[in-house]
C-alpha cells in the first residue's frame, strides 16, 4: 500500500463584487477496493455551506451555496490517499472476450450502451481510415493487444499541448489537428474504442507523476473501458499506458463536460480569471 497527498486549489478572481450561485464540486476521489480516503478537507472561501450527494454515475459531488459577496471564490481540497492497486495488469478478462471482436452479453449490453454510442458520421469516417493503421475489419486480435496498441498510438502519433481554453475538442479535431491536452486524447481513444465496439467512458481525476509538458500540475483525464470478468480498465493514452498505481479517478461520465471539477454561476460585473495548482505526492 502506498500514500499519497493530493492537493488542488482553485481561485476565481472577479472584476468587482459578485453574488456566487451554486456551485458543483468534483474534488473527492472515487473509492473502491483498490483506493482509500484516508483524510479530506475542503477549505472554501467565502464560507459555503454544503450539500453532499452521489450523481447518476456515483461520482460524489458537493453542492455549495453561498451567503456572503465576494472579488474572489478560492476552493481548496486536501486528500490523503491509501493506493492498494499495485499490479494494475493482475486482471483476467472473460473467455468470450479474450479476443476482438467480441459481444458483450445482453444483460450488460443494456447497462453498457449508453457507453457505446456510435460517433457523428463525419468522425467515422475519419476514424475509419486512422483505426485502419491498427486494426483491419474482421481481423482476430487479443482484446487488451488492441487496446493498448490503441492508447499507444495516440501518444506516439499525436502531440500533446496544453490547452486553458475550456471545452473538448471533439475525436475529429484531435486527429485533423494532430495535437490534444489529456481531455482530448482521452475522448478520442472513447469514440475509438465505441466505434470497435467497446464500451467506454470518459475519466477526470488525478495523475502521480515527475513533471513533464503532460504533467504541469494540473487535473488529468483518461479513458476507461469495460472488460467482461475484469471490469472497467483505464487507459491513459496521454502517457500511453494502462492506468495504474498514480492514477486517482474523481469522476467518471459518458460525456466529458458532464464532469468539471468545479462548476457554478455569478452575478454581478463581468469578467474574471482562473488559476489552479494541483500537486500530487507521496505521503509517508
Amino acid at each position: 500500500m502506498q500514500r499519497y497527498k493530493i492537493l488542488h486549489r482553485t481561485y476565481y478572481n472577479f472584476s468587482g463584487t459578485v453574488r456566487l450561485g451554486p456551485h458543483q464540486l468534483r474534488l473527492r476521489p472515487r473509492e473502491d477496493y483498490e483506493l482509500r480516503i484516508e483524510s479530506a478537507t475542503l477549505t472554501i472561501t467565502p464560507p459555503a455551506t454544503l450539500l453532499w450527494h452521489r450523481d447518476v454515475e456515483g461520482n460524489s459531488v458537493a453542492i455549495a451555496t453561498f451567503d456572503l459577496p465576494t472579488n474572489q471564490l478560492a476552493v481548496e481540497s486536501e486528500v490523503i490517499i491509501q493506493q492498494f492497486n499495485e499490479a494494475p495488469l493482475d486482471f483476467l478478462v472473460a473467455d468470450y472476450a479474450i479476443e476482438h471482436p467480441f459481444t458483450y452479453r445482453s444483460d450488460d449490453k443494456i447497462l453498457l450502451s449508453p457507453y457505446m454510442a456510435s460517433p457523428a458520421q463525419v468522425t467515422k469516417s475519419l476514424l475509419v481510415e486512422w483505426i485502419a493503421n491498427l486494426w483491419k475489419s474482421g481481423e482476430r486480435i487479443q482484446t487488451y493487444t488492441l487496446l493498448q496498441r490503441l492508447c499507444t498510438h495516440i501518444h506516439q502519433t499525436l502531440s500533446y499541448r496544453v490547452r486553458e481554453e475550456p471545452g473538448v475538442q471533439t475525436a475529429e479535431q484531435t486527429l485533423s489537428y494532430g495535437t490534444g491536452s489529456c481531455r482530448d486524447f482521452a475522448v478520442l481513444m472513447m469514440v475509438a474504442a465505441r466505434w470497435l465496439g467497446f464500451a467506454a467512458r470518459f475519466v477526470s481525476g488525478y495523475l502521480h507523476a515527475p513533471p513533464s509538458t503532460a504533467n504541469l500540475g494540473s487535473t488529468h483525464a483518461w479513458t476507461e473501458v469495460y472488460l467482461p470478468g475484469a471490469g472497467w480498465k483505464g487507459f491513459d493514452p496521454t502517457i500511453g499506458e494502462i492506468a495504474g498505481t498514480g492514477h486517482f479517478a474523481v469522476a467518471v461520465a459518458r460525456l466529458p463536460e458532464s464532469v468539471p471539477p468545479i462548476a457554478g454561476s455569478f452575478v454581478g460585473a463581468s469578467g474574471s480569471s482562473l488559476d489552479v495548482g494541483v500537486w500530487v505526492t507521496m505521503w509517508e
